[in-house]
């Protein structure tokens, strides 16, 4: 099997930590076929001289073609206007991949769009201009968000049923993937991996001389972007309101964003226990995680974020919102599931958190949650699912 992936969400040069949970699955899948990867630009005129001010106009110097993990990825660009109508978006992403995705014509036996809009809507229209099936995969606020602005789910309403098959990575997604008119028997869930040799119990006091902290202080830990509706407001917010009782608790914030100078603005006006550590490579969040007593991941919306997996799989105590596919996987105590946007709740719910004790081993035994070639080898039977119906539709 020949698969062409569509996304915006995958690493490059310039942003080697982007979106691992992509590059971990597709880089496993090649098990099982041959995977190219159109890992999309944004471009509009003038953007060279916008880098300043701009995140896409910074993009503008990623290689047209490289390798990563393994897996030949271009990066052809796609016509991108700021503010432009939302519901022109999609329609100009195909638009501007038609030339590019032409030259896989008999090179390709199936198209898969990660990411609902614009890569899925890309997904089906530019298949069938190839003449083959799609896949689209649902990953958390493109359905949660984006499919909830009026131009979007328009053009969502018109692709989503007409994929032939669609991948949620939750229950969650899915029911959205129904809403949207897909019959049920066409939408598979297939959950984001876990790397076991990385994320499991470790000693707490081992990580914190590992990384030169404190061995007798509290640690609250944030992995993600930073951003408003990643909660990061909220989340400082919270901390410099906890009660006198956790003046020892240090907050550590690793990750970057749009948001990341208020972030610090926010953290320096109201307290010296916050520290950012900007993004860091997925083979040192395991130690982080190990030294933390709490990780916390206050979002607006979420699919199953894979930071929670893998806090829960190295055994630690989760304080997070109550969306998207984290009920699942986040259940009874010492765990905390808070409303989105509940300042309050959530400084409460952190309290209770690192004022108590719980078993890591016990934690980390009650993830049942596949590693990465197991995820992998579930996309790709959904891939071969699309290929077998529309093989049988064609007899």
């Amino acid at each position: 099997m020949r698969v062409l992936i569509i996304t915006k969400i995958f690493p490059n040069r310039l942003e080697p930590l982007s979106s691992p949970f992509n590059r971990l699955q597709f880089s496993a899948l090649k098990q099982w076929c041959q995977v190219e990867v159109l890992a999309t630009i944004p471009w509009f005129p003038g953007i060279s001289v916008c880098r300043r001010w701009s995140q896409a106009a910074r993009l503008v110097e990623v290689p047209r073609h490289e390798s990563i993990d393994g897996l030949r990825v271009a990066h052809p660009r796609f016509a991108y206007v700021p503010r432009l109508a939302r519901g022109l978006a999609g329609p100009l992403y195909a638009a501007s991949l038609a030339a590019v995705t032409l030259r896989y014509r008999g090179r390709v036996d199936i198209v898969l769009g990660s990411w609902a809009y614009p890569d899925g809507f890309a997904a089906v229209t530019l298949a069938k201009m190839l003449g083959v099936p799609s896949v689209v995969k649902l990953h958390g606020s493109d359905m949660n968000v984006v499919a909830r602005w009026r131009g979007p789910r328009r053009h969502l309403n018109w692709a989503l049923p007409r994929a032939d098959r669609v991948v949620a990575v939750s229950r969650p997604l899915a029911a959205a993937a129904t809403a949207l008119g897909v019959s049920p028997e066409r939408i598979d869930v297939v959950s984001n991996g876990i790397d076991r040799d990385l994320f499991h119990p470790r000693d707490r006091s081992e990580a914190r001389r590992a990384l030169q902290l404190p061995v007798d202080r509290r640690l609250l830990l944030y992995v993600g972007h930073l951003t408003e509706n990643k909660g990061a407001f909220d989340l400082i917010q919270a901390f410099t309101e906890m009660n006198e009782a956790f003046h020892d608790v240090q907050l550590v914030m690793i990750g970057d964003g749009t948001a990341a100078p208020k972030c610090h603005h926010l953290a320096l006006r109201a307290t010296d226990r916050v520290r950012f550590t900007g993004p860091l490579p997925q083979e040192q969040i395991p130690t982080w995680l190990a030294a933390c007593d709490v990780l916390a991941l206050p979002s607006w919306n979420e699919g199953t974020p894979n930071v929670v997996l893998e806090a829960l799989a190295s055994g630690r105590c989760v304080v997070a919102s109550n969306v998207g596919g984290i009920p699942d996987i986040v259940r009874g105590k010492p765990h905390a599931l808070v409303p989105p946007k509940d300042v309050t709740a959530l400084r409460l719910a952190l309290e209770q958190a690192l004022g108590g004790s719980y078993d890591p081993a016990e934690i980390a035994t009650t993830l049942n949650f596949p590693d990465w070639t197991t995820s992998a080898g579930q996309l790709h039977a959904s891939l071969r699912s699309a290929l077998s119906s529309r093989a049988r539709e064609a007899a």
